[in-house]
């Protein structure tokens, strides 16, 4: 009997909100921003300032914790007006370094799932963020010895995923592509003719968030899920 997911050699899967908890830790920085901005604006403007800085710099920095803190400085200093006490950028540096060294959470059945899978398949993590940053936490998550290959994308769009097909020599029908965002794990992956799933988490990023009809890829409520299908 043919089944949905019968080609499929390789199972890529996305790092931050699907292997363990990233998004939650922004969430708290950027709360914790606002307070150390509040004489100069509102938690609301600061966020908005926050986010639009983040974007323009996308291109420049890339995805990840050291270009979130670059632009949480250059934020500070335009919302002060440049004249921002120099002890406040040194707090934002903590915040990032503190986010740095935060313990990795593993959600539900994360170690469960991987185990299961990789006698009968081979296991990549398909990533965005700064390298270093992925590979620490890849090695504190004690997930690594599951993955045959971790690649670090600078971003998840329909031609960094060819390169990764090619790179792994596999066509698109021998890909499933698993994670949380459905900009950048889902829906590129479609588009390319890859099977895809999709594990919403709790907490997503303005910038991640899409609209979409729900066609062509599985929603699961989590990761174990996945077993029903595979």
């Amino acid at each position: 009997m043919k089944t949905e997911y019968e080609n499929i050699k390789v199972i890529a899967f996305d790092a931050d909100d699907t292997l363990w908890v990233n998004e939650t830790y922004f969430r708290e920085a950027e709360l914790k921003f606002a307070k150390l901005l509040s004489a100069y604006e509102t938690e609301n403007k600061i966020d908005q300032e926050l986010f639009k800085t983040e974007i323009n710099n996308l291109e420049i920095y890339g995805y990840g914790v050291k270009g979130f803190v670059l632009s949480m400085v250059e934020s500070a200093l335009e919302l002060s007006n440049y004249k921002l006490n120099p002890k406040i950028i040194q707090e934002i540096l903590a915040i990032g370094k503190e986010m740095l060294e935060k313990p990795i959470e593993l959600p539900e059945g994360v170690e469960h799932t991987l185990k299961t899978l990789s006698p009968n398949y081979k296991l990549i993590v398909a990533t965005k963020g700064d390298l270093l940053d992925q590979e620490r936490k890849l090695e504190k998550s004690g997930l690594l010895n599951y993955f045959h290959h971790i690649e670090v994308l600078s971003d998840k769009k329909p031609e960094n995923y060819l390169k990764l097909l090619a790179h792994l020599d596999i066509e698109p029908s021998e890909l499933l592509m698993i994670g949380n965002s459905l900009k950048s794990d889902i829906l590129p992956l479609i588009k390319i003719g890859t099977s895809a799933i999709h594990v919403p988490f709790h907490t997503t990023w303005v910038h991640e968030v899409v609209k979409h009809n729900g066609d062509g890829y599985k929603t699961i409520a989590k990761l174990t899920d996945v077993l029903e299908f595979l």
